[in-house]
């Protein structure tokens, strides 16, 4: 999915003390959905609220955000075009709740 040009460039590792005081830029549709296919509980769901409303990529984003800022790196959240395709099924489920809400 998305641009393949890691031939294009260098790899380089670097800790996350290197990107104090800094500021990264993040894919927030990739993150979210990465947050949503990895998190869950022990077993295997994914982790929901009281109303059994799907809270992982929350969970993800809070923990993710308040570990990059402890160590002063500034964030900035990019939701630019389209959602990954793999996320279809999500968004015609978030789809199919509204309408129904909104029949009841």
């Amino acid at each position: 999915m998305g641009t393949q040009i890691k031939c294009l460039l260098k790899s380089n590792e670097i800790s996350l003390n290197d990107l104090n005081n800094k500021t990264l830029v993040i894919d927030s549709y990739n993150l979210l959905y990465q947050f949503l296919t990895t998190i869950r509980s022990r077993d295997g769901s994914l982790l929901m609220d009281s109303k059994g409303n799907i809270t992982s990529h929350l969970v993800g984003l809070f923990s993710r955000t308040t570990r990059l800022m402890q160590n002063n790196i500034k964030l900035i959240f990019v939701f630019d075009g389209e959602p990954p395709k793999l996320k279809e099924i999500e968004r015609q489920r978030r789809k199919d709740v509204k309408m129904h809400a909104k029949r009841t």
